[in-house]
């Protein structure tokens, strides 16, 4: 077992909620709140279309929001954002900077992920330099991204081995989500799945039972 996750305290293991891109801080933190208490394992502040300052605010909000919840919030890209708001981590892709330095800024028990999209090498690399978790895909059409990279099901048994809880990102629903869980996905990593359904909370629990949790 990796000892960045210590005994006895289990594995990450959930839905894996990141946030759209959403301009309206209010309504952003009303659609999230009942999705934290639906059971959201953790959630990762990611918006691509706003400034710093709208980024500061939502992610403080939405750190305030998490902590209530006790839901660990982690903050897209950014390290330094992370540290200012006392976020549990940051996600890191390969352009996001250094897994190290994120390390130093964070400290020892913060959660630092890293995009490995289709490539089990960046992910052993990523795991190397210090990562806590990796994330694998787009494994199914998504919308989130325009020309995101395919992972095949099989990198997730591959990368078992690196004994660190692996995500999977893209394209997953409720109906496709088992077969990823069962080839080892530890994380299920949804936008549009549970923001843009009809329900979102009953899409939260119809993730959540993809791994038998009631």
């Amino acid at each position: 077992m990796n000892p960045r996750w210590p005994q006895p305290d289990p594995a990450p293991r959930g839905l894996y909620l990141i946030t759209p891109d959403e301009s309206d801080t209010a309504r952003l933190l009303a659609r999230t709140a009942p999705l934290l208490a639906a059971g959201v394992t953790w959630l990762q502040y990611r918006n691509k279309h706003a400034g710093d300052a709208l980024r500061q605010q939502q992610a403080l909000a939405l750190q305030e929001l998490c902590a209530a919840a006790a839901v660990p919030l982690i903050i897209n890209d950014d390290a330094r954002l992370a540290k200012s708001i006392g976020a549990a981590g940051v996600h890191l892709g390969e352009d996001d900077g250094a897994i190290e330095a994120a390390r130093t800024l964070l400290g020892p028990q913060a959660i630092i992920g890293a995009s490995c999209y289709d490539q089990l090498p960046l992910a052993e690399r990523a795991v190397g330099a210090g990562a806590d978790y990796v994330a694998f895909g787009a494994f199914f059409p998504t919308r989130s991204k325009s020309g995101t990279r395919r992972a095949g099901v099989e990198l997730l048994a591959q990368a078992a081995a690196l004994e660190v809880p692996r995500v999977a990102i893209g394209g997953i629903s409720p109906d496709n989500a088992r077969t990823l869980v069962n080839a080892g996905a530890e994380l299920l990593a949804v936008i549009s799945g549970v923001y843009d359904a009809p329900d979102s909370v009953a899409a939260v629990h119809a993730y959540r039972e993809c791994f038998h949790v009631q």
